[in-house]
């Protein structure tokens, strides 16, 4: 699958659907099923050509065993009739559309002309499609890597540096000269103080979809513009956004926009200079449906069959 569809390319199908006039607003809800394992999640999509489901795990014990900790299956379907057309890796999928996402808000919120410093947070498959997303939008002079796992962070800041970065590990407070700060963890409590963004950066948070967890704090959601896939799947499950709106800091009409009114050109590209930009990414299913069907388009145009 990396091999048929790079992040850059896999965001383009989402630019694509949303410009064709799919609206996000409408998608389905995830359905999530806790499991002794951990959580079962279905996320089906479908549109005129095709439609499909998947089925992801996500067990978080499983890491300790030396598995992945999200698993799963995308089946994709023809959409008038229904029948199966492919079955995918769901994780591998899962590992390509959350980037795709990130690379799509980098397109229009990420600051103007070259990038000085990426802060990224994580060591995992997240962490890995998350650089080289930014490298596909942005060359930033410097990485940094933020990691529980200081080996993990190693390996990732060893590996920033053979795709011609000049990447070290850090500290949280590295975020204080960032120009993007990615958060990719499963961690259920801020990572950063958000204090100390500067304005005119961009946050990019992709790591939690469940609205008592969150990767940033209460003082940058109050003071950035926040941009979304959708309002009303951000206001469902955006811990984020749901924290810091319980503890009063904010209203639901605090969010600036979504990725629908960038690409459509609804409101502009670059952000608000004058504070922190903010895109939450709770993960939809139709973002599965749009890579998923890039994906079988390209193994088509690359079968000898």
């Amino acid at each position: 699958m990396a091999g048929l569809l790079t992040p850059a390319r896999a965001a383009d199908a989402l630019a694509d659907a949303l410009r064709a006039g799919l609206d996000p607003e409408g998608c389905p809800q995830r359905v999530a099923l806790p499991v002794p394992g951990g959580e079962l999640l279905l996320m089906p999509a479908a549109s005129r050509e095709y439609a499909g489901a998947k089925i992801a795990g996500v067990a978080p014990g499983n890491p300790a065993r030396g598995l992945p900790r999200i698993t799963g299956s995308y089946l994709l379907l023809d959409g008038p009739t229904l029948t199966p057309l492919a079955l995918l890796d769901g994780a591998a999928l899962t590992a390509l559309r959350t980037p795709a996402v990130s690379a799509l808000a980098l397109r229009y919120l990420a600051p103007a002309g070259p990038a000085g410093r990426l802060v990224l947070f994580g060591s995992g498959p997240q962490a890995y499609g998350h650089l080289e997303a930014v490298l596909a939008e942005r060359a930033p002079a410097e990485a940094v890597i933020v990691a529980r796992n200081p080996e993990g962070a190693r390996e990732l800041a060893a590996y920033a540096r053979t795709r011609g970065l000049a990447a070290r590990t850090g500290s949280p407070g590295d975020v204080a000269g960032a120009d993007l700060v990615v958060c990719c963890t499963t961690a259920r409590e801020p990572l950063f103080d958000g204090r100390l963004v500067a304005p005119g950066a961009l946050v990019v948070a992709v790591g939690s979809h469940e609205p008592d967890a969150r990767e940033t704090d209460t003082a940058l959601v109050r003071r950035a513009a926040v941009y979304v896939e959708s309002r009303a799947a951000a206001l469902r499950e955006a811990g984020d956004l749901l924290i810091p709106e319980a503890e009063g800091a904010i209203g639901p009409g605090h969010i600036s926009g979504t990725l629908a009114d960038l690409v459509s050109g609804r409101i502009p590209r670059g952000g608000r200079p004058s504070c922190p930009q903010l895109f939450k990414s709770v993960g939809m299913a139709w973002e599965d449906l749009a890579v998923a069907v890039a994906l079988f388009r390209a193994a088509g145009a690359n079968s000898a069959t």
